[in-house]
């Protein structure tokens, strides 16, 4: 066991019978398929509409795959191979499909347009996607409209209903229309099942620990998304930290809801549960009612989550027909769990919701909260094999506990580098106490016990007359009123303090028509600093949110902006 050191007081409340550093093995993600299949064989690694998909046949498959995409689309060692779909089997055969073949999986949101498709296209230099037949067609014509030497040279195919069974054994949770659908294949794409069938055996696998494994894109907020370097060992480093930090094994059962190419999906929804040989429950899309019944009928144990999804879940009018008596673990990130939701979950079903924090980055958790001591809307304590530190942005100097400033982190999981951008890649990373930490772009604090909290990111501030307000803090707070279901708090002009706080509120159904603006901002006023309090607030049936889930704070902002140039000055 690591020495507490005095300047990391969190080692003093770390979970019992967990180590603080680990051990990596030298060996790639695809041999952790190989261990399991070779454990567990027949034991289901997937279910899907009543359909499993054993380890021995999910090893086979993506074998197979495998085989298809060095033979006959060329892959070679480290070429990038695009990912587009929806949560589904073929991800997962698909993606370590890629892995087999020595290739770099480049996942990517399937609710991105065509054109957003092409800089993924173009920017991870890729020649092969493999992708479902809804998103084809829009790929199709992103590939098109791209010079000829940049564009994909092979598309593999599916349909969701590849993985489908013929028949349902639970009729109520028959999947929707999409899942069903048929859609039209571009020309000269290979469909899924003919590349399955062709049973073509790849070369001998020779990816070790160092080679690179996946690039996921960052959210593109700042600009265009930038490719993360991701090795096989980076990804590692959480896919076992992960499993040892929530208690998965092989007795384990996972619902797998969060999207897969999303770095906390991909790993607590596949790679992690690959690793322990733990049977996933696949979701494709949140339902709460279907969620509830999966819960209940596989007994499932673990589920990694957002918010607004628990959230959702709780406010289910079918919540008491549910049986959440097998969930040992529950957690996730991405917002801040509302207080009182938080303490719903452990009064209700005993269960303490477990904060963490990760970026695509660092391939999910660089902070997660002890099963045995977590606190409300924290991101947690360093995880294992992490340090991390605040500092002063401007100044570089590390800050006394609890006072703002950037997080920055140094440990395994964090990624190479953003491809193809040096520039950025330096700025990214700084030079504190002897090691490369990387700059995560985040404003928080540490507290007297080494648990970290976060304001807001570092550019996502309000200066309301000098005084600084930081949005996540009224969020939260908001959270605590009877009647607001979500909120998200964005700048406004205002002639006198320059800029004010303006809160986006979704009703709670019994409030809606009877609870008005004023409503909320007499409450605010009562409960909040005299600064900080929304002086405006807009009703809105839904907040818009990204896919996987998180609000979308900028593209309210963005559109608020672009109100206030409309207007006319204020007068003073």
């Amino acid at each position: 066991m690591q020495t507490p050191q005095p300047a990391r007081p969190h080692f003093q409340f770390w979970p019992k019978r967990v180590p603080t550093e680990i051990v990596l093995p030298e060996t790639s993600l695809w041999y952790n398929l190989v261990v399991s299949a070779h454990r567990y064989p027949g034991k289901a690694a997937i279910r899907y509409f009543g359909n499993a998909i054993s380890f021995r046949e999910l090893e086979a498959q993506a074998s197979a795959m495998a085989g298809w995409l060095q033979q006959k689309a060329g892959v070679k060692k480290g070429d990038r191979v695009l990912l587009y779909m929806q949560n589904c089997p073929q991800f997962i055969i698909a993606y370590y499909a890629i892995l087999r073949a020595d290739a770099v999986v480049v996942p990517v949101n399937p609710m991105n347009r065509a054109e957003e498709f092409k800089h993924y296209i173009s920017d991870a230099q890729a020649r092969v996607a493999i992708l479902s037949a809804d998103l084809a067609g829009g790929a199709e014509q992103a590939n098109g409209e791209l010079p000829a030497g940049q564009r994909l040279q092979h598309l593999l195919v599916t349909q969701y209903s590849d993985a489908l069974p013929p028949s349902y054994a639970h009729p109520e949770d028959a999947p929707a229309a999409w899942l069903t659908t048929q859609h039209p294949l571009p020309a000269g794409a290979t469909p899924w099942a003919e590349a399955l069938a062709a049973q073509l055996v790849p070369a001998p696998h020779t990816a070790g620990p160092d080679d690179m494994a996946v690039m996921p894109y960052t959210s593109g907020t700042t600009g265009f998304p930038k490719g993360c370097i991701h090795t096989h060992r980076s990804v590692m480093h959480n896919v076992i930290g992960g499993s040892i930090w929530s208690g998965s094994g092989a007795e384990s059962t996972i619902l797998s809801v969060l999207p897969l190419f999303h770095v906390t999906g991909m790993q607590y929804g596949m790679n992690g549960p690959i690793y322990s040989g733990a049977t996933v429950v696949m979701l494709p899309r949140w339902d709460r009612e279907v969620a509830g019944r999966l819960i209940s009928r596989y007994q499932v144990t673990h589920w990694t989550n957002i918010p607004t999804m628990v959230i959702d879940f709780l406010a289910s009018p079918n919540l008491e027909q549910f049986d959440l008596s097998s969930l040992r673990y529950i957690g996730g990130g991405g917002a801040a769990m509302p207080q009182a939701i938080a303490e719903r979950l452990k009064q209700q079903f005993g269960l303490n919701y477990l904060e963490g924090y990760g970026l695509s980055e660092t391939m999910a958790p660089t902070h997660s909260n002890p099963g045995d001591r977590p606190k409300l809307q924290c991101l947690g304590v360093p995880f294992l094999n992490t340090d991390a530190r605040v500092i002063d942005p401007v100044t570089l100097e590390e800050m006394p506990v609890n006072e703002v400033g950037e997080i920055i982190v140094c440990g395994p999981q964090v990624f190479k580098g953003y491809w193809g951008k040096p520039d950025a890649t330096r700025d990214a990373f700084i030079e504190f106490d002897g090691k490369t930490f990387f700059r995560t772009g985040d404003l928080g604090r540490m507290d007297e016990d080494g648990y970290y909290f976060i304001t807001d990111r570092l550019k996502r501030m309000i200066n309301a007359s000098g005084f600084k307000v930081w949005p996540a803090e009224v969020e939260n707070l908001l959270y605590k009123h009877p009647d607001v279901q979500e909120a998200c708090i964005i700048g406004t002009r205002d002639a006198y303090r320059g800029e004010t706080v303006k809160a986006v509120v979704v009703l709670k159904t019994h409030a809606k028509g009877k609870t008005t603006p004023e409503d909320i901002i007499e409450w605010a006023k009562e409960n909040m600093a005299a600064y900080k309090y929304p002086r405006v607030v807009e009703f809105v049936d839904a907040l818009p949110k990204s896919g996987t889930g998180k609000v979308m704070w900028r593209h309210l902002q963005e559109s608020e902006n672009a109100r206030n140039a409309g207007a006319k000055p204020a007068e003073a």
